[in-house]
């Protein structure tokens, strides 16, 4: 599986979006999934162009943005994919009451491995390969994001069928085929993640700047 993602890496390279995505259905059929944030449904769009019906898993953390959730609702009402809601093992009453409330705030490192990271790894063993929305230009951890690589901690191959897409190739294809996007992006919001840790950013930031803002943490753990 792995010569095959790393492969996969140099013969997509500079494919589009589609074919990296049809090869992906191709190749694992049902065992292929989406993961989404439901900042925007392009890449789910993009995949349902290719396998209809494909699986898209949406991690429900507890502390989504109402916005968040009623994109979720809205793409699964209307978009030919099967929306897979995952819950954490604690509510966020269980987990305060363990661990203390708002642990955000003083241990985000640990409040996303149990809210985000163990959640899709549970969600993920149904599955040998899945795709994300990663684009090489929304930091400097993700510029070197392969368009098909090897997640070795999880032993599948992960597919980022729109990494080399700018913003403006973002914007372009949700115009052109009108696409679900979250409210929140015509709110300021540039990268949306829980409501606790995410705010809208001032001109000249960095797009994932609104993400632990004052904190030295830039990613949950999904991708890192």
């Amino acid at each position: 599986m792995r010569q095959l993602a790393e492969r996969a890496g140099r013969e997509f390279e500079d494919a589009s979006a589609l074919e990296v995505l049809r090869w992906t259905a191709e190749t694992f059929g049902s065992r292929f999934c989406v993961t989404s944030s439901m900042e925007s449904a392009v890449v789910m769009h993009l995949a349902s162009r290719v396998r209809p019906g494909v699986d898209v898993l949406f991690l429900d953390t507890g502390y989504h943005f109402p916005e968040t959730l009623g994109t979720r609702d809205a793409v699964a009402a209307v978009m030919d994919v099967n929306v897979v809601t995952l819950s954490p093992a604690l509510t966020v009453a269980e987990q305060d009451a363990r661990y203390g409330p708002r642990l955000h705030d003083r241990d985000p490192d640990l409040c996303c491995a149990m809210r985000k990271v163990q959640v899709l790894e549970a969600g993920l063993r149904e599955y040998d390969a899945w795709a994300t929305g990663l684009r090489r230009e929304e930091s400097l951890s993700r510029s070197k994001t392969p368009v098909v690589g090897w997640d070795a901690r999880r032993g599948k191959v992960k597919v980022s069928p729109i990494a080399r897409w700018t913003r403006a190739d973002v914007e372009t294809y949700i115009a052109k085929h009108g696409v679900l996007t979250n409210p929140l992006l015509q709110d300021g919001y540039t990268s949306i993640g829980c409501s606790p840790c995410t705010r809208r950013i001032v001109e000249g930031e960095d797009p994932r700047a609104g993400r632990w803002a004052g904190l030295a943490k830039t990613e949950c753990g999904l991708h890192t």
